[in-house]
């Protein structure tokens, strides 16, 4: 009786498996690669950092933008479209997300951002991206044509991976990995998660506790560094890998940022004067009280990562705006920064919107617009690459009938290296669905 029980369950949970991952899996084929020339033209070119062109032309070749004005020559086994009256710009860039990470927050089996423990520098994001998520899809329809995906968890999350959002594979997919060690710096406010008042001494000795763990392990890190500097050296014993430590070379190297994940002034100004100290290279992520601190984040060039834009101020007494305006005082103080959604709801479709309220908060729009493509790539290393309109740069872009800030504006195609995108996506499945539905209601 009991082996056949066990049996019932193992083919039980093989079949949830199963369904999940059909249920779960996205229909939209991935893109083949770029096989001959396109030329798009009479369009309105944004080129984001050298101006705008007017019925112009731009010609990509093999994942590349090859020419780009208005007097280009364009040879003769091209495919031409005609985008007269439409716009083209750089494809977005969401530079926190969960992508491929997370499928239904509520499904455990369907989330995959978080390991167990407090330090795990050897994570790598890329490795678990789901190149069929639904979420995939739904965001690029928007104009979103990559996304960073963030590990959380613990105090040290893992590494941060660059993705295209189209592929086979998660090799396909990545364009950058790592571009950060993700760091969560200790909630300096005497509450918990859910907002209730720690007592002082409680909370003191929880962030001393936290603080102490990650200096030990950076201590540790430089340790095993200086072991495997010195291996093969006379009287030197040979040292095992650790995929820990090795994973910490090129952040104690200075070849890799640390993303610190902070908000109040007084996290921030912690975080700085440690990344300071260990001399790291360090981008500050959140950033909320940023226009506090701005002197000490352009003295130190840190950037920052403001995320996200649409949400609650963090003080009761705050103005209503305080969170919507924080592009425009970081823009005013010469801080370095990019805008992303990442609210960790899925939500990653609405990172224009983002830099649009900023915009109607002071934010010139042409910077808004900067801080989500050219401003964006650069704080990921990616600019020689993506965020701008460019001879040499990959042919990363969208074609739309408006401004992509305005949630009026239609996306009609997106192409990711060359390669023309499939946008269609679970929504608009369903509303076609349902709208065929009252169609045929009507007809009766």
């Amino acid at each position: 009786m009991g082996e056949m029980f066990d049996r019932v369950v193992i083919i039980a949970a093989v079949f949830i498996v199963i369904m999940t991952i059909s249920v779960y899996g996205s229909d939209q084929i991935p893109a083949p690669l770029q096989k001959q020339p396109i030329a798009l033209t009479g369009g309105i070119i944004h080129t984001v950092n050298s101006g705008i062109i007017h019925s112009g032309v731009i010609l990509f070749d093999k994942g590349k933008i090859v020419d780009i004005g208005t007097n280009s020559t364009i040879p003769a086994d091209a495919v031409k479209l005609d985008i007269n009256g439409l716009h083209v710009y750089p494809g977005l860039i969401e530079t926190v997300s969960q992508l491929g990470l997370a499928e239904i927050n509520s499904v455990r089996a369907t989330v995959d951002y978080s390991e167990t423990g407090e330090i795990n520098p050897n994570v790598r994001a890329e490795t678990a991206v789901n190149p069929d998520s639904e979420r995939i899809p739904v965001t690029r329809s928007n104009g979103v044509s990559m996304a960073v995906s963030v590990p959380e968890g613990g105090l040290i999350s893992g590494k941060a991976a660059l993705m295209m959002l189209d592929g086979w594979t998660w090799e396909d997919m990545t364009l950058k990995a790592p571009v950060g060690m993700v760091i969560h710096w200790p909630n300096m406010r005497a509450t918990d998660a859910y907002g209730k008042q720690k007592s002082l001494d409680e909370h003191r000795k929880q962030v001393k506790e936290q603080l102490d763990k990650i200096e030990q392990t950076f201590r540790d890190a430089r340790a095993y560094k200086a072991a495997r500097d010195a291996d093969g050296q006379k009287d030197v014993p040979f040292h095992k890998a650790d995929v820990r430590w090795e994973a910490m070379i090129p952040v104690l190297n200075g070849e890799l940022p640390v993303w610190v994940w902070a908000d109040r002034k007084q996290e921030i100004v912690s975080a700085v004067d440690w990344a300071d100290r260990e001399q790291l290279k360090m981008v500050l992520v959140g950033g909320a009280d940023s226009p506090l601190v701005t002197d000490l984040l352009q003295r130190k060039n840190i950037p920052v990562i403001i995320t996200p834009i649409l949400r609650l101020p963090n003080r009761r007494d705050a103005d209503y705006d305080e969170q919507f305006t924080v592009p425009k005082k970081l823009f005013d103080a010469g801080v370095t920064f990019c805008i992303a959604g990442g609210d960790g709801m899925g939500n990653d479709r609405n990172l224009p919107y983002h830099a649009a309220m900023s915009a109607a908060y002071g934010l010139p729009k042409d910077e808004a617009l900067k801080a989500i493509t050219l401003y964006a790539a650069r704080i990921a290393g990616v600019d020689g690459r993506a965020g701008s309109l460019e001879v040499g740069k990959d042919a990363t872009l969208i074609i739309t009938d408006g401004d992509p800030l305005e949630i009026t504006t239609t996306v009609h195609k997106l192409f990711i290296q060359g390669r023309d995108i499939d946008l269609n996506d679970r929504h608009k499945m369903l509303y076609h669905k349902y709208s065929e539905k009252y169609r045929q209601a009507e007809g009766n």
